[in-house]
């Protein structure tokens, strides 16, 4: 018996489970059979009134009697419900990522939740899962990247001048991004988002902002990126700078988040939730949650929210960097981001809604969702489904994980598939190949109900974090140099 026998019986992640296994051991060294001692914790859960001046279930009948959340969504002769929850492309996803949401779906704090097309596995909750909870924020739910998001800016010109002047647009990417783990520019760059008094006032903040402050205007490694392509508009996008008309566009589009600082802040908080949670089963040990009550969970949602503003200002310095480097007009553009909890309200009722990995598309809301490398991603306009929790795919997302798409593929069979695309590939990680991503077309039909496409982004001119698979041939031939842990799903 473990703690999963005892989720599957019905009991909630949290300290009933702890209690009742103890109690289960307890039992059980009396000589009480497994299976009848699983019956006497069905019966706790279904009447635990009248267990609570057991010798040894009483504690279990006052954890369960005790605990709020359980008992608002119990009946009376059955045990607690998941919440609900739906599934948008059923078929694609890998069973790992739907068991990690059917388990997330049964904390206590978990009111209702959705799986989008691209989901894959990940720690806690899966990425691509959405979760809204009842007065809690799950760290990990968010992610480790806080506020990865993407941006786009479109420019007042063709994309024929990438062809025109190729070197040109190449030499302004190697110049005007840095990619890598532990990028920063020598000079920092300066941004009004470190200006923020949160900086010096939050305990745990205060101590990352120098290399913030260094790291501000880079992108990570991973499924980071900076890329040049064709912007097809097909329906006016709305934004800031005015609508951008029908037509091909030159754009801009990047992938980046909130570098160490959020990092930082995701593993900090998350060890504090664990050890609050510290009976959780070792399968719930990521979905611990901090209460927004609690000086843990508010410290945490004011990290958050920073992290947030800075991954942003990150993307602007990097946009604006670009655009004066190549000098054509910008016409507009669009921003989101992904890996972040909102407060929102479903049937109202006042949530926190957590989507790692997943594109808010809530009625009208604009956003960006790419493909790989190779393929094309979408500016999208959402649908408002409230079964989605105004949600969609962030990408196309993984069919295959890095160690297997190294082993699976080969740069000369991905320069020859990238070059009938028309992309250059400046730099990657061969973990990166296009084949190691789903159909990002499948992706958009599964969610036709959630967001509609607007423009059709293409890529040609393509960084990431690692080495150009060219000049690598031709410094070290017959070596290879791949660095391992890239990611492009966004």
């Amino acid at each position: 018996m473990n703690g999963q026998t005892l989720i599957d019986l019905g009991f909630q992640p949290g300290r009933a489970v702890g209690i009742a296994l103890k109690a289960a051991a307890a039992a059980q060294a009396n000589g009480t059979p497994e299976a009848e001692t699983l019956a006497a914790l069905a019966d706790v859960l279904r009447a635990p009134a009248a267990y609570a001046d057991h010798p040894v279930y009483g504690a279990v009948a006052d954890a369960v009697m005790t605990d709020t959340d359980y008992n608002a969504r119990r009946s009376s002769d059955s045990p607690v419900p998941a919440a609900p929850y739906k599934v948008w492309g059923r078929d694609g996803i890998e069973s790992d990522a739907l068991d990690q949401m059917k388990r997330a779906v049964k904390l206590p704090i978990s009111v209702r939740g959705a799986l989008m097309p691209d989901a894959h596995p990940g720690y806690g909750l899966p990425i691509g899962g959405v979760l809204a909870t009842d007065n809690a924020v799950i760290p990990y739910a968010v992610g480790v990247d806080i506020a990865c998001r993407m941006r786009l800016t479109v420019f007042d010109t063709s994309p024929h001048i990438l062809d025109q002047k190729r070197e040109r647009f190449r030499t302004v990417l190697e110049e005007q991004t840095r990619f890598g783990a532990g990028s920063t520019w020598s000079l920092p760059r300066e941004h009004e988002v470190m200006d923020d008094p949160l900086w010096d006032e939050h305990t745990a903040a205060r101590l990352f902002k120098d290399v913030a402050w260094r790291q501000l205007g880079t992108s990570g490694s991973g499924n980071h990126f900076v890329e040049f392509g064709a912007l097809v508009v097909n329906s006016e996008i709305p934004s800031p700078l005015g609508t951008i008309a029908p037509g091909t566009y030159l754009a801009l589009l990047s992938h980046s988040g909130s570098r160490r600082f959020g990092l930082e802040m995701a593993n900090r908080y998350t060890r504090i939730a664990m050890q609050m949670h510290e009976t959780l089963p070792k399968e719930y040990q990521h979905l611990a949650w901090l209460g927004l009550d609690h000086s843990a969970g508010a410290e945490y949602w004011a990290a958050m929210t920073l992290a947030g503003r800075y991954a942003s200002a990150n993307h602007a310095i990097i946009h604006q960097q670009i655009a004066e480097a190549i000098g054509f007009p910008v016409v507009g553009g669009v921003e989101n981001h992904h890996n972040f909890a909102w407060q929102e309200t479903f049937d109202g009722q006042d949530v926190i809604v957590h989507r790692k990995g997943a594109t808010p598309a809530g009625m009208g809301v604009l956003g960006v969702i790419p493909g790989s490398m190779g393929t094309p991603g979408y500016v999208v306009r959402g649908l408002g489904s409230a079964e989605a929790l105004n949600s969609a795919s962030h990408g196309a997302g993984r069919r295959l994980s890095r160690k297997r798409a190294i082993e699976k593929f080969d740069w000369d069979s991905v320069r020859r598939y990238l070059k009938e695309q028309n992309v250059e590939l400046i730099s990657a990680g061969l973990d990166e190949a296009p084949g190691a991503y789903k159909d990002i077309r499948k992706v958009m039909a599964d969610q036709a109900d959630l967001v509609e496409a607007l423009a059709e982004f293409q890529p040609r001119l393509v960084k990431m974090d690692g080495d150009s698979p060219d000049r690598r041939a031709e410094r070290q031939p017959g070596k290879s140099r791949q660095k391992k842990g890239r990611r492009r799903s966004p």
